[in-house]
């Protein structure tokens, strides 16, 4: 079996130190270099000829975290690296994953196409915005579930009257999987929205009348439609609402938005680091989840045990 090496991306290097603990290895040293213009020059600054590397690198604020995965991923593949994985927690550009209007980009088939070609063997990720992303690589991806994190999380709250709750309808499937998980029932927020990040009206589908709500979504980021739906939500009666949201992309007036929300607290992970703090935000770790699968793919097991 090849040596296994662990290296940072500048903007996941806090997530990274913690999967490379609990996987058992010390985090790899590189270093970034910057052109005053801007340009990036990754360097690895020890030897990984014949290693199965993993680059972890999250890509909100894209346009220069994408790039700099993709110069970390060729310079891997050019100091002869045996297999190079990108560990790609938060997947961004996943929210273009089709032609919704004429003449746009599938900006998600774009960066895939990026990545296979850079040279990378094998993708992670986690809860990506539309499974069928998956299907735009053409090498193998583990795609994990926020879930093994929530659940756990969730089950110690004891919440009395339990009932989940989609913040729009393409969030159907993730809210339905956690409610046939705890035996319970869903509602669905239906929204429109007149352009990116505004919403022209929203109303709820289903019985919310003194139960315990908890939207269920994959990112949020100015969070205007989950704090619009936890005001309606409370507003047909029910007792309290939280959300659980895999990336807190939190752009904007996000924090602002959260802070003078109904939501009792927003449960998010640490994919995507906090550029401040919140009253109402908690933070779960995902790093052991990454870690366990990096010990699955390198040992060559299933990564089954680690869904819900």
């Amino acid at each position: 079996m090849s040596e296994v090496k662990i290296f940072a991306g500048s903007n996941s290097t806090h997530l990274a130190e913690k999967i490379a603990k609990n996987y058992g290895k010390k985090l790899g040293v590189l270093t970034l270099s910057k052109f005053s213009d801007g340009e990036m020059s990754p360097s690895f600054d020890e030897s990984i000829r014949g290693c199965t590397v993993f680059i972890i690198q999250s890509t909100n604020q894209p346009s220069d975290n994408i790039l700099e995965l993709c110069l970390m991923i060729d310079a891997a593949k050019r100091a002869s690296a045996y297999k190079v994985c990108a560990v790609i927690p938060y997947f961004g550009y996943a929210r273009q994953d089709r032609k919704d209007r004429p003449r746009v980009s599938i900006a998600a088939k774009l960066i895939a196409n990026m990545i296979t070609s850079a040279g990378a063997d094998r993708i992670m990720t986690c809860d990506l915005h539309a499974g069928q992303i998956q299907g735009f690589f053409d090498i193998p991806l583990d795609h994990l579930n926020g879930s093994a994190i929530f659940a756990p999380y969730l089950s110690q709250l004891n919440l009395k009257d339990l009932i989940f709750a989609a913040p729009d309808v393409g969030g159907v499937a993730r809210a339905r999987a956690y409610a046939k998980h705890f035996e319970v029932e869903m509602v669905v927020c239906d929204k429109h929205r007149k352009r990116a990040n505004e919403i022209a009206s929203m109303q709820l589908i289903g019985d919310v009348e003194g139960r315990d709500v908890v939207l269920v979504d994959d990112l949020v980021d100015t969070a205007g439609t989950l704090c619009k739906a936890a005001e309606i939500i409370m507003e047909k009666g029910a007792n309290s609402v939280r959300a659980i949201v895999t990336h807190g992309v939190l752009s904007g007036k996000a924090y602002e938005n959260i802070e003078n929300s109904v939501l009792e607290e927003l449960v998010i992970t640490d994919t995507i680091p906090l550029s401040q703090k919140s009253s109402k935000i908690r933070v779960l770790s995902v790093a052991d989840l990454f870690a366990k699968a990096i010990h699955a793919v390198t040992g060559h097991t299933s990564i089954s045990s680690l869904f819900i």
